[in-house]
């Protein structure tokens, strides 16, 4: 559905102000997918990004410096969603000895299980809301989302 009729406006100043406005609307659609999609399994998307950070290491821990870095939502406290994954025996925190300002955080095996499942629902919901392009039109989104963000 085009943008307009999604928020009823009629007319945008410039085709960049509109672009600026589709991508933030489509990126919150997206997020909104991601989230229901991950209600059943009771984590947010930003836990999830951080357990596929840690599965993508394992068996090797991973600071919270470097979580912080590579996660998606920069703007997330990784600290309080690495509290909250510990909680739910997702991961496990282990302070350095030789400084204890510096955490490692670990995947638990429970935490694999559920990233894994979780990543086919999120891949299954993923493929159903870029069914309308091809692989060709999406390799080109990837490149001009690459270029704006250059």
């Amino acid at each position: 559905m085009k943008i307009e009729k999604e928020i009823n406006q009629k007319v945008f100043k410039d085709e960049f102000i509109k672009a600026q406005i589709n991508l933030m609307f489509t990126a919150s659609w997206m997020d909104q997918q991601i989230n229901k999609a991950l209600k059943n399994f009771q984590i947010s998307w930003q836990q999830f990004n951080i357990l596929r950070i840690l599965r993508g290491m394992h068996p090797d821990p991973a600071t919270v410096k470097l979580l912080t870095e590579r996660m998606i939502d920069k703007m997330s406290n990784a600290s309080r969603l690495v509290e909250k994954l510990k909680q739910k025996d997702l991961v496990y925190r282990v302070e350095c000895p030789q400084d204890r300002r510096k955490v490692n955080v670990g995947i638990t095996d429970k935490g694999l299980e559920l990233v894994e499942e979780a990543s086919r629902v999120i891949e299954t919901r993923v493929r159903q809301s870029f069914d309308s392009l091809s692989e060709l039109e999406a390799a080109q989104l990837n490149e001009l989302l690459d270029k704006l963000r250059d």
